[in-house]
Parts: C-alpha cells; sequence; structure tokens
C-alpha cells in the first residue's frame, strides 16, 4: 500500500480549493524550471492533497507557455500518487452542453510548440499512451461529481490544440468529423508526461461552449466562457470534495499499471546514458533507474 496524495492541477476558472486543513502554499524547485505557480498542500478528511494552478494565480501562463515538465515533476516530488486535471474545453456534441462535465479518455494532440517528454539524448524512453487516462481515478471522478448533482458524461476524445486562439469554423466542423468531443489547450502533452512520471491522470473536461461548429453559438464569445467558468469552478470545488472517501489514505497498486509505466520503457543501455540527464530524472524516474 501507497500513502495517497491526490494532486489537482486546476484549470481556467479554478485558481484554488478551499478546505484544506493545514493548508499552505509552498516553493518547488524541479530541473526542469520552475512550476507554473507555488503549491498549495494539506489535507481533506484525512487524504494528504495538492493543488497547483496550471495557468499561476491571475493566469500569467498561457497554454503554450505552461512549464507542464516542471508542473509533473513538483508534484511527483511532493509525493503525489493520482493527478486529476480540471480544464475548460469547447464541446463538439450538442449532448455535451456549456456547464456539463466530460470524463475524458482518450486524447488527439495537435500541439506542436512544447515539449512533451522528460527522456531525450541521453536516455531514450517509450511509454505507452494507448491508453492515456486512468480508469480507477476516471471513474472516481465520475462518481464524485454525479454525487454533487453535476450532469457528468464518462468517456470521450479531448483535441488538443496549441493556442491561444480558438479555433476557426472550418477547423471545428474537421475535429468534430474525426469523432472528437471536446477541445482545449492544456492537457497535452501534460497526460504523457504524467503517464512517463508513473502518476495516475485523469482529466475533467468543464464544457463552456460549443466551440465553432453549432449554428446557433458560431463563435466562442470570451465573456460568456467567463460566466460558464464561475459556475464550473464551483462545480469542481464540489466534486473534489468527494474525491478522499472515494480513494482513501491508502492505495494499492493502480490495476491499470499506471504507476509501473517505465519498467519496460528504457532502451538507452545503462552505460550509455547521459548523467546530467539522469540527475534530472530523479523524481520522475528514480524508482527504475
Amino acid at each position: 500500500m501507497t500513502k495517497t496524495m491526490i494532486a489537482v492541477i486546476g484549470g481556467s476558472g479554478l485558481y484554488q480549493i478551499d478546505g484544506l486543513e493545514d493548508a499552505r502554499w509552498q516553493s518547488v524547485d524541479t530541473p526542469w524550471g520552475s512550476p507554473s505557480d507555488e503549491i498549495l498542500t494539506g489535507r481533506l478528511n484525512g487524504v494528504e492533497m495538492a493543488f497547483l494552478p496550471r495557468h499561476g494565480r491571475g493566469h500569467v501562463h498561457s497554454p503554450t507557455t505552461v512549464p507542464y515538465r516542471a508542473n509533473i515533476d513538483a508534484l511527483k516530488r511532493l509525493g503525489a500518487t493520482d493527478v486529476i486535471a480540471v480544464s475548460a474545453c469547447g464541446s463538439f456534441r450538442e449532448s455535451m452542453a456549456p456547464g456539463d462535465f466530460v470524463i475524458v479518455d482518450d486524447f488527439i494532440d495537435r500541439t506542436f510548440a512544447r515539449e512533451k517528454s522528460f527522456f531525450g539524448t541521453g536516455c531514450v524512453a517509450h511509454v505507452s499512451v494507448a491508453h492515456p487516462t486512468c480508469p480507477r481515478l476516471g471513474a472516481a471522478c465520475f462518481d464524485a461529481a454525479q454525487a454533487a448533482g453535476i450532469t457528468v458524461h464518462r468517456g470521450g476524445t479531448y483535441l488538443a490544440m496549441e493556442g491561444p486562439q480558438f479555433s476557426t469554423r472550418a477547423e471545428s466542423r474537421m475535429y468534430r468529423s474525426w469523432g472528437c468531443d471536446v477541445i482545449g489547450m492544456t492537457n497535452m502533452p501534460e497526460a504523457k508526461l504524467a503517464r512517463e512520471a508513473e502518476l495516475c491522470y485523469a482529466s475533467v473536461a468543464m464544457v463552456t461552449d460549443y466551440d465553432s461548429w453549432h449554428p446557433d453559438h458560431d463563435a466562442v464569445d470570451i465573456m460568456d466562457i467567463i460566466r460558464i467558468l464561475n459556475g464550473n469552478a464551483d462545480k469542481a470545488r464540489a466534486m473534489l470534495r468527494g474525491l478522499p472517501e472515494r480513494l482513501g489514505v491508502n492505495r494499492a497498486p493502480c490495476p491499470h499499471g499506471c504507476d509501473r509505466a517505465l519498467e519496460t520503457a528504457l532502451m538507452t543501455a545503462p552505460d550509455k546514458r547521459d548523467p546530467a540527464l539522469m540527475a534530472r530524472l530523479d523524481a520522475v524516474a528514480g524508482r527504475v533507474l
């Protein structure tokens, strides 16, 4: 058994969580630079919690400039076992309306200006992201959202775009034709990095708009988004309050192997590994190195 620490990465509109015992903001240094902000730690119903505002308090980071590697490393370094990513998104489905939540279980990554791996020259690794989210953790989020009275959809494909601009109408229609359900700008490479760090990862997408495909909502209006964001943030906090009782103080190894993703991933021979890179991987991959 391992001591549970639930780490929440808060997206647009969610910059803090309430009700933590012994709450304090703390700085975490990483070999990958500074994370988006200090990290709020404490306990909720006896379970260790950590909260990191993805864009920083005051929303200072764009989707492209979020320090994704530093964020995941910092959470791993603090002892996180389970990462809940909460983010705003647009919807490609009439049934997934603004104000609804979607428990994402797959991605199409269309980002192109971000560092996407902890590994590289000097220590090559290939992890599987065939199933990029943790079903156990996603189920806990789904149950907690339902218990909080939130309209929530279980399963959906998230199209990750670079941004910061929203989609053209042609792009929106194309992504919809691909079978995507929601669109956002931040879950990639976050989900890939969480897998490399052997962290269980679940994505909770909070719908704010219909992107630009919908004939009655053919342009994304930032004021409408902000209005929906405020309501979604309150719902997210209600969902998060239900997670400690569902995940427990201690946890067994992940039945889906998220916490053992590196066991067969390393390719570089030990005598050929770059010592400098190895030192940077101390938190992310220390278990196997």
